[in-house]
């Protein structure tokens, strides 16, 4: 019982994750609404509990010799791995406007798709450590 309340969670967090990353990234579309998002929920918890480990074992090489620095493609594997399983969930390049708040810039510039995963794996990384932080 216990193993599948941290499923539970696991799905739940990886579910608010993505609805955010869909909310903030123009690059991130879910076709179908909330039924796609959960299918790409159900994929992207599987992925992570099932495929994840193995990426992880054939890259440990690389990781070792890079200290760790190499484990973000990874996540990003596990990404593109959702958008081949769920079709209707997409990533595609866009086109960052730019920011500006009293002396701050970020200029702007046109993302390529490889860069929208990079950040969009990031972001669900971070948010889902975030929940799982708060969970403790």
């Amino acid at each position: 019982m216990m193993g599948i309340k941290k499923y539970l969670r696991s799905f739940i967090f990886n579910l608010g994750a993505l609805w955010l990353a869909d909310y903030l990234f123009p690059g991130v579309s879910l076709a179908g609404g909330y039924q796609t998002l959960l299918l790409a929920t159900l994929a992207l918890t599987l992925v992570n509990l099932l495929v994840k480990p193995l990426v992880k074992l054939l890259l440990l090489p690389i990781n070792l010799i890079t200290l760790g620095m190499f484990r973000w493609l990874i996540n990003v594997v596990a990404l593109y791995l959702v958008t081949l399983i769920v079709p209707q969930f997409q990533i595609q390049g866009f086109l960052f406007p730019g920011f500006s708040f009293q002396n701050f810039s970020l200029p702007a510039v046109q993302l390529s798709t490889f860069w929208v995963y990079v950040l969009v794996s990031f972001f669900l990384s971070l948010v889902t450590s975030f929940l799982f932080w708060l969970r403790k």
